[in-house]
């Protein structure tokens, strides 16, 4: 363990998040709260109990299972106040463990169960962003947070919600994304959708390499073209090391690495859906070594029990990584945003570098 990161350091460094699903990340107390009016019943009734079952339910190895869960937190969010406060609470939640950029993903058309149309959903999601932002601003903090719009993977409404990414693109979304079972459901057979934004020159990444391996890396980056993939953990098996330590990369990898493919990493979701054993074997200690474009996110921070601060410095207890390391991480992340390249230069070098100088980095 490296001792010259101490977790406040690393609550008080400035972070970036591209992998988090909005549905993933409600506070238990507020699950109940909005469960009374839905009508929906929780396997707990107070937030602790709640808080426990999320996260003993998520830590299966299972990603079906881990899925699952999901069914209440999207189950309370049907409607506009209820996405709003959902929102509004996700980027408080999120500059308060100091994070000032983020790009959070759900899928819209969970959220249709109460009457709500598709831009109703992402009407409400931007309003409650908008929100969170002011009363970060008022107290004295700065945020920027953006939708990231999900088709899911079973299902056939990929191509309805690309239209929306494009339609909102200049209102508050950045980009697409598909998620749930890998298993049985290639990002091929979401290829019209891909087309379609390529064609508008629109952003998306892929949920890929997560639970299926490196057929569905391959398909989501050559077939799709995906700008990053979610997770990628799986990228590791084409990855072979000799016996005396020296690491050779597969094509597929080499491509990764050297066309800066950036993977959205979230080392403790992924040990809870059996992606990876544990830390120490996450496969994100060797693909930092090897230079490629590592992020580290939280994927579902309710399911998981953490916070970017539990994420980054479980890393620091793990492989002994240092400020600057950290700091890494964070650019890389800022790097691979899809924000503007302006926006992402000012966050760069106005925020995330002057920060981390502060607390002692030295490059």
């Amino acid at each position: 363990m490296s001792q010259s990161v101490t977790r406040e350091q690393v609550r008080l460094a400035p972070k970036v998040l591209l992998h988090d699903h909005l549905d993933g990340g409600l506070r238990p107390q507020t699950v109940i709260d909005l469960a009374v009016g839905a009508g929906h019943v929780l396997p707990a009734e107070d937030a602790d109990s709640l808080r426990a079952w999320f996260e003993e339910s998520a830590n299966s190895g299972s990603l079906e299972n881990y899925l699952a869960t999901f069914d209440h937190t999207v189950a309370v969010m049907q409607s506009v106040e209820n996405l709003q406060r959902v929102a509004q609470e996700c980027v408080e939640d999120l500059a308060a463990d100091g994070l000032v950029y983020a790009e959070v993903r759900y899928a819209p058309e969970q959220h249709l169960e109460g009457g709500l149309d598709l831009s109703q959903v992402v009407e409400a999601v931007r309003d409650g962003f908008a929100a969170g932002e002011a009363r970060v601003r008022d107290a004295g903090r700065t945020i920027v947070v953006r939708q990231l719009l999900t088709a899911m993977r079973h299902q056939a409404r990929s191509r309805e919600i690309a239209e929306m990414a494009v339609r909102y693109r200049d209102h508050g979304v950045l980009g697409f994304d598909i998620a749930g079972a890998e298993a049985g459901y290639p990002p091929t057979r979401h290829l019209d959708a891909f087309e379609y934004l390529q064609r508008e020159n629109a952003h998306f990444t892929i949920h890929a390499g997560e639970a299926f391996g490196l057929p569905s890396i391959w398909q989501a980056i050559q077939w799709c073209g995906a700008d990053r993939l979610g997770h990628g953990v799986r990228i590791i098996d084409d990855i072979t090391v000799s016996n005396d330590g020296t690491p050779k990369l597969g094509r597929l990898a080499a491509y990764v690495r050297d066309k800066r493919i950036p993977l959205e990493m979230c080392p403790s979701s992924n040990v809870q859906t059996g992606a990876a054993h544990s830390i120490v074997e996450h496969p994100i200690g060797l693909l930092a070594k090897l230079g490629f474009r590592v992020t580290v996110n939280t994927d579902n921070r309710l399911m998981s029990g953490i916070s970017m601060t539990d994420e980054m410095f479980g890393l620091v207890e793990t492989f002994g990584y240092e400020l600057n390391d950290l700091r890494w991480f964070t650019i890389n992340a800022m790097k691979s945003a899809f924000l503007p390249f302006d926006q992402r230069l000012a966050m760069i070098t106005e925020v995330i570098k002057p920060e981390y100088a502060e607390l002692g980095a030295t490059r």
